[in-house]
């Protein structure tokens, strides 16, 4: 029977919603606050969820301490604190939308995961502002 487990994290980071194809009144029209040139920041919450067959040795679906460590080395590690669009390759050319955010993690972390194992993510971008990506 499957079990799903979950790990919650915290991150901040500043981006810019921006389309350079478009003219500055058409991403101001589209993005509004959000197209700042100055940027703007964000205090992102991130869930990560796993589901899979409960190991009868361990009795886990999936070592905690494991999740959090890959989740640190993988999500904190490369965008805490960091302007998305400025300092990280991910997002030189992807608009950091929390759509592709949430997807761009689900790519970092699915990798390093067993292909048995079903991932979601769902990142928060504001308390009221959340979006889930399943793969």
């Amino acid at each position: 029977m499957p079990v799903t487990v979950c790990r919650k994290e915290h991150f901040n980071a500043a981006h810019r919603l921006h389309n350079p194809a478009w003219s500055d009144e058409q991403n101001q029209r589209v993005f509004g606050k959000c197209n700042n040139p100055h940027y703007h920041g964000h205090n992102y919450e991130l869930i990560v969820r796993l589901t899979g067959e409960t190991n009868p040795e361990t009795g886990y679906v999936y070592d905690m301490k494991r999740l959090s460590d890959l989740i640190k080395r993988e999500i904190l590690d490369t965008f805490d604190h960091r302007n998305l669009n400025l300092d990280t390759e991910e997002f030189r050319q992807l608009n950091p939308t929390a759509e592709n955010i949430a997807v761009v993690i689900w790519n970092r972390l699915r990798e390093h995961l067993d292909p048995q194992l079903s991932l979601s993510v769902t990142l928060y971008e504001t308390e009221r502002n959340f979006v889930e990506y399943h793969g």
